[in-house]
């Protein structure tokens, strides 16, 4: 097949791009950044918020499939830029959507994968599930939401057949793929406890639960989101394993993997759900997706091993 990668360059992005390619398809990247990784893929160097760049850029593209994964993704900067968050979040999908309309056919609905995320829930009491009703606490996450119902105004014209993949926390590494962004929680431990940075900040006493899912368990998610799609319908769908950790556990595992703790500082608690985990039982039973590397010791043990070696003796207990 002949998919289409928006975000290509990002951390998921880079992951379900060598996916795709070492299943066999033909993939095309369009990112603001180069990819890197292969000499085989094609990049297109475009900014999706420019409508006529963008539409200039796809317009004798033929893709059978398209994972749109492109966005603004940092929670506390969109409070400081929410109108660039939906520009880029709400608009760029627009742009995109309408740059592929011509092939975005009712005889031949064009399957089409969104990255979106478990913020749109927002506080709730229970393992979150796709019928509840979504409380975005913050720009980005209603950014997101948005752009979700875009896509499911699109799909209900007949030329889409539409997923959208509610991801809770991308974590872990695949070989030397891993997350560089350090604002992030295991980002941010692995780089400290392997001397990269001095200390790590911890908002109220750690005993929040949030999900991490394996960046390859999701990367297959969007696999099989691709070939499960269906014409005319727009699906949601969380991608989750439902085993929330705490904050403190994920320190506790990074240290005991590096084998030693690390300087914590903490600060008040934020204005933020004190838990929030999936319930994934639809992903499973209608796509057959298994999180089968989203334990918390084999995301970090990846994470760590991506960054800085492990010692033999923790290798060998991990």
């Amino acid at each position: 097949m002949r998919i289409l990668v928006t975000g290509g360059s990002g951390f998921l992005g880079r992951v379900l791009v060598a996916a795709l390619h070492d299943q066999g398809h033909e993939v095309t990247v369009v990112s603001r950044h180069p990819h890197a990784d292969f000499d085989d893929i094609r990049t297109i160097r475009a900014d999706l918020r420019d409508a006529a760049a963008i539409t200039a850029a796809l317009q004798d593209l033929e893709v059978d499939g398209v994972c749109h994964l492109a966005a603004l993704t940092r929670v506390r900067d969109s409070f400081a830029d929410p109108a660039g968050y939906y520009a880029a979040n709400v608009g760029g999908t627009a742009n995109l959507l309408t740059a592929l309309a011509p092939l975005q056919r009712p005889d031949r609905p064009l399957p089409f994968v969104l990255a979106s995320t478990c913020a749109v829930y927002g506080p709730i009491d229970h393992p979150a599930r796709e019928a509840d009703l979504p409380a975005p606490g913050n720009p980005y996450a209603s950014s997101k939401l948005a752009a979700e119902q875009l896509l499911g105004g699109q799909a209900d014209l007949g030329g889409l057949a539409a997923i959208t993949l509610r991801c809770f926390n991308a974590a872990g590494a695949v070989g030397p793929i891993h997350d560089t962004d350090r604002t992030r929680l295991i980002p941010k431990a692995v780089a400290v406890a392997g001397g990269q940075e001095p200390w790590l900040g911890l908002n109220g006493d750690g005993s929040a639960v949030r999900e991490f899912t394996h960046v390859e368990d999701l990367a297959d998610a969007f696999l099989l989101a691709l070939q499960h799609a269906r014409p005319q319908e727009h699906t949601v769908l969380n991608v989750g394993s439902g085993e929330g950790v705490s904050l403190r556990q994920v320190i506790d595992e990074v240290e005991r993997l590096a084998g030693h703790p690390m300087l914590i500082r903490r600060r008040p608690a934020q204005n933020e759900p004190q838990a929030l985990v999936a319930d994934s039982t639809r992903i499973r039973k209608d796509l057959g997706w298994q999180p089968e590397r989203s334990s918390l010791q084999r995301i970090i043990a990846d994470a760590w091993q991506a960054v800085k070696p492990m010692p033999a003796a923790s290798t060998s207990s991990s």
